[in-house]
């Protein structure tokens, strides 16, 4: 039990040296994130059906 009080202490601890963005920052970050994700889908999208359009052709 004494593990668990330690452990729980040093989160909380650890907790206020975090830096959390503010919402400019957040809202900058979240659409990078989501615009990466859309062009990497679309990519891997594309290169899905390019190859599945070979397979077709070898066939």
């Amino acid at each position: 039990m004494k593990a668990l009080a330690r452990f729980l202490v040093g989160v909380k601890q650890e907790m206020k040296k975090v830096r959390w963005p503010n919402k400019k920052e957040l809202i900058t970050y979240s659409t990078a994130t989501i615009a990466f994700i859309l062009i990497f889908g679309l990519f891997f999208a594309g290169l899905d059906f390019i190859i599945s359009g070979l397979k077709m052709v070898v066939k």
